[in-house]
């Protein structure tokens, strides 16, 4: 028997035949439209907005946020949030620079403790077993204890960010030979490694969502949990892989932050997770689980970059950007629940 769950994302069945109406065509592609338009006007606005430059600069700048948001976009399509990932990759970052420059004594000074160091790829192996550790403590307590992963993350935040303060003494762990800071600031080509490392990884997860079971394993939970446990699915594995993935790239992008940067801090990835989740709905992705994809994730930081850079170029105070995208955030699930209703 052929159901409407069985029609394509956003099309309702109605007298035998999908419908799109322009409730449901501007959930699916309102984000890519948007993105369109903008490009458009600021391009019109200010001509050095479509400049080889500019846009590399763009691009650069969002893909730390981008690597965040395709960790985030494996919690979210589960029902569930990760409000930690901004502390856990100050933490991160601090330990992979510590690990590099081989202690936490002058850790500012010039080259000191570099001679005593471990390398790069100790640092950056550093670096992701703290982001590891971090999701698997969280995945744990959400996945096992039943704690609501918007308690547990919400602690993850401030415990994080603490452990990070205890560790570097609030200090900042900078200046890196160019070995270090190369992956962060280097180019292939006119093109930034970061966004090299964003547009990767993010063809990765769009292979594994779209046509590897385990990704429609991460649907099913987020559909319907209780289905999906009856159905014989794992769901507390399941539950606390999605965690184990958002703390790799809290790690990962805590050393490419402190790379690009020259310096690792206390308060690097202040307030991410509000980019980062706001990039995640925008795209498509439902806060209610069970409906999104890493394309939409794409888009929607990628949107969130173009839209401040194209206002910091039309000399828009930077409060009035944070109003934009907050407006755009509750559009984008406002959307989200007529299009459900409208389902049901």
């Amino acid at each position: 028997m052929t159901t409407s769950s069985s029609l394509p994302q956003g099309e309702a069945k109605e007298g035998g035949r999908p419908k799109n109406d322009i409730v449901t065509v501007a959930s699916r592609f309102g984000a890519l439209i948007f993105l369109i338009i903008l490009c458009v006007v600021f391009a019109v606005l200010e001509p050095a907005f479509i400049s080889e430059r500019n846009i590399f600069n763009v691009l650069r700048q969002v893909s730390i946020y981008g690597l965040l948001a395709i960790g985030m976009t494996f919690v979210i399509l589960t029902g569930g949030i990760d409000l930690s990932i901004g502390s856990l990759l100050a933490l991160a970052g601090l330990v992979g620079a510590a690990v590099y420059k081989g202690g936490t004594g002058l850790l500012s000074a010039g080259t000191a403790g570099q001679a005593n160091g471990f390398g790069l790829p100790a640092a950056i192996a550093a670096a992701i077993a703290v982001g590891l550790i971090g999701g698997a403590l969280q995945g744990t307590a959400v996945a096992k204890l039943k704690v609501p992963a918007f308690i547990v993350t919400l602690g993850g935040l401030s415990v994080f960010r603490g452990l990070a303060l205890v560790f570097s003494s609030g200090q900042p762990i900078s200046t890196f030979p160019p070995e270090y800071t190369y992956l962060g600031q280097g180019l292939i080509g006119p093109v930034p490694i970061p966004v090299i490392f964003f547009v990767t990884f993010a063809i990765i997860a769009h292979i594994v969502l779209r046509y590897m079971r385990y990704g429609r394993h991460i649907y099913a939970i987020g559909g319907n949990q209780e289905a999906s446990r009856l159905s014989g699915l794992n769901v507390g594995r399941l539950t606390l892989s999605v965690y184990l993935i958002t703390g790799f790239f809290a790690g990962f992008s805590g050393f490419l932050l402190s790379s690009r940067l020259n310096s690792a801090e206390v308060i690097a990835g202040a307030g991410y997770e509000l980019t980062v989740i706001a990039g995640v709905v925008i795209g498509g992705t439902s806060l209610f689980g069970g409906e999104g994809s890493i394309f939409g994730t794409v888009i929607g930081i990628v949107l969130i970059g173009v839209l401040n850079n194209g206002l910091t170029l039309l000399n828009v105070s930077p409060y009035y950007q944070q109003v934009i995208i907050g407006l755009i955030i509750v559009l984008a699930v406002y959307l989200d629940q007529l299009i459900k209703r409208r389902r049901r």
